[in-house]
């Protein structure tokens, strides 16, 4: 019997994990869409939005890989809203 590996729900990102993210790498929104490769209205646009924001999938993924690319860590809802945090640095064994 084959194990099938179940792939993780896509949940976007809201306008709040964006802000929070941009804050915790304390990037400003051009250098975002600048390294997202998307307009600064787009990123405006996301981070106005009090919910879900209405990007494409593709854009959602393109910000999302940014920002954890540079550290940050998309926690899912868990009883207290979706949220965001900074991974820990790996600590250089010398």
């Amino acid at each position: 019997m084959s194990q099938r590996k179940s792939i993780p729900e896509f949940r976007p990102l809201t306008g709040a994990q964006i802000r929070a993210a941009r804050a915790l790498l304390r990037w400003s929104a051009e250098h975002l869409a600048r390294e997202c490769a998307l307009g600064l209205a787009t990123i405006r646009r996301a981070e106005g939005a009090d919910d879900e924001i209405s990007m494409t999938t593709a854009n959602n993924l393109a910000v999302r890989r940014v920002l954890e690319l540079a550290g940050v860590e998309f926690i899912d809802e868990n009883g207290g809203g979706p949220g965001v945090r900074l991974r820990k640095r790996q600590q250089k064994k010398g």
